[in-house]
């Protein structure tokens, strides 16, 4: 849980210099669905890629937490990231917090705090081939539901570009369950890594777009909801996750009040329009 929670710190961290690199880097002329050309332009900026250094630290830790605690329990701890920006927000980028905010930083932490309690080990379960190619076909909808964003109205186009970049993240959060051997032949020979390599270039490609673009509230909101509900349930269904015996209510009551409490504070997905500074992002 310390790992999980470290990487929600790395990647709320992370959110605030990404917004700031994606704002900067929108062009004239910028389409509205996703634009590869803005992550190319984005990466030329220290920002982007300062936080992209700590996505990187908050990965290995990820991996790490994955590697003992059901997916569930890290899902909620990734969601806490959304905290983690809002405390950071208000610390360095002299944003005020309303007495509701606060309150909604401190439910998520009593959130994780029950689910921590509750949660236990990771499933035993490896998952089955079907399961691994069931991801990456998963990860390549990502892709398309990029593509096809851009022909839809602003708020449903910024809902669907952040269930997408939730649906990337998920998918990688079940991949590094299905990758039970590193060895260069088997890495090769497994969907799985297919499709955690395709399904975290598409998130990030989605929630680069999703910052610059539309009403990125909306589009954080999606994002949680989309890494934190599917996979939590492929990690029970699929791979065995469990929580201490007779203690299932009180993760499903942890892992729903943490998560509520992030989503609100999805406003930290919105950078005040004038504010010239850092914009204040609500995501990875």
């Amino acid at each position: 849980m310390v790992c999980a929670l470290g990487s929600a710190v790395c990647f709320g961290t992370a959110s605030v210099l990404q917004a700031v690199a994606a704002r900067a880097a929108a062009g004239p002329g910028s389409g509205a669905g996703v634009d590869p050309a803005l992550l190319l332009r984005a990466v030329r900026q220290w920002r982007y890629m300062a936080g992209l250094a700590l996505d990187g630290c908050g990965f290995v830790l990820q991996i790490i937490a994955l590697r003992s605690l059901p997916i569930y329990a890290v899902g909620a701890a990734l969601a806490a990231s959304l905290a983690v920006t809002a405390v950071v927000a208000a610390r360095l980028l002299h944003v005020r917090l309303s007495r509701t905010e606060w309150a909604a930083v401190g439910v998520v932490c009593t959130g994780l705090a029950v689910l921590g309690l509750a949660s236990g080990g990771e499933g035993d379960r490896t998952g089955s081939a079907a399961l691994r190619w069931w991801m990456l076909g998963i990860a390549l909808g990502v892709l398309l539901i990029g593509a096809a964003a851009g022909r839809l109205p602003e708020k449903p186009r910024a809902l669907v570009l952040g269930l997408g970049a939730g649906c990337g993240f998920g998918v990688v959060e079940v991949a590094v369950r299905l990758i039970d051997d590193i060895s260069p032949s088997a890495l090769v020979a497994n969907p799985a890594t297919y499709a955690l390599l395709l399904g975290g270039g598409a998130a990030f490609l989605l929630l680069t777009s999703a910052l610059q673009r539309g009403s990125v509230t909306t589009a954080t909101a999606g994002m949680v909801i989309g890494e934190t509900i599917g996979p939590a349930l492929v990690g029970v269904v699929w791979l065995g996750d469990r929580t201490r015996e007779g203690l299932g209510w009180l993760a499903v009551t942890g892992f729903a009040v943490a998560v509520a409490g992030a989503l609100a504070l999805t406003r930290f997905g919105e950078a005040p329009a004038d504010t010239p500074g850092p914009a204040v992002p609500g995501a990875r």
